[in-house]
């Protein structure tokens, strides 16, 4: 039996359905193009908003994960931080080192293991951190708007399925703590400022 083949006047499945041809599939072996592009462009400005502001400190995106994951994670040790990384123990302690120079981060030894380095955001360090999540906020906002109900949820299923199947659960905990942590201080200074 012979393969079917598609000739150049044969339309797309997609098409023929009255789906648009950017939601057909590649053929068997064929990139998404169109998706790996879109994730570079969209990474690139992205960050963009972000880097303008780290330029003008002499600081880079390696500063800003830094910065990002110690506020989401106060005390969070060196190594749970090389871990989220993914970067080498000397690219880490050049930034960690200029933040903490800089007065943007401060490490304190851990109360039970004195040779634990716990890691903490300074009130410069949690104001600039927030003023660049801020900025992406806002360009995922704008996003999410234009795709409408359902469209956050969505795009979290998707960058999800995007991690390494055995890093997920990790990954989404990491993040539930994070704003778990968030919402009772929160509730703390709720309850502090009645």
């Amino acid at each position: 039996m012979a393969d079917v083949s598609i000739t150049a006047t044969s339309k797309p499945r997609a098409a023929a359905s009255g789906q648009a041809s950017s939601e057909a599939a590649p053929t068997a072996g064929e990139p998404y193009f169109d998706l790996i592009e879109l994730l570079f462009f969209a990474y690139r400005d992205f960050v963009g908003d972000p880097d303008e502001v780290l330029a003008k400190l002499g600081f880079g995106r390696a500063h800003h994960r830094v910065l990002h994951f110690v506020n989401r994670n106060p005390g969070m040790k060196v190594a749970d931080l090389l871990d989220i990384l993914k970067i080498t123990k000397q690219s880490l302690g050049r930034v960690l080192k200029q933040l903490i120079d800089e007065g943007y981060v401060v490490q304190k030894e851990g109360a039970r293991d004195r040779r634990q380095r716990l890691l903490y955001v300074s009130p410069a360090g949690e104001a600039l951190a927030m003023k660049l999540a801020a900025l992406q906020t806002a360009r995922i906002s704008r996003v999410l708007a234009e795709l409408g109900p359902g469209g956050r949820e969505a795009a979290r299923r998707f960058l999800a399925g995007m991690i390494e199947a055995e890093d997920r659960d990790h990954v989404l905990r990491l993040i539930a703590r994070a704003d778990s942590l968030v919402e009772r201080e929160r509730a703390s200074a709720r309850d502090d400022n009645p």
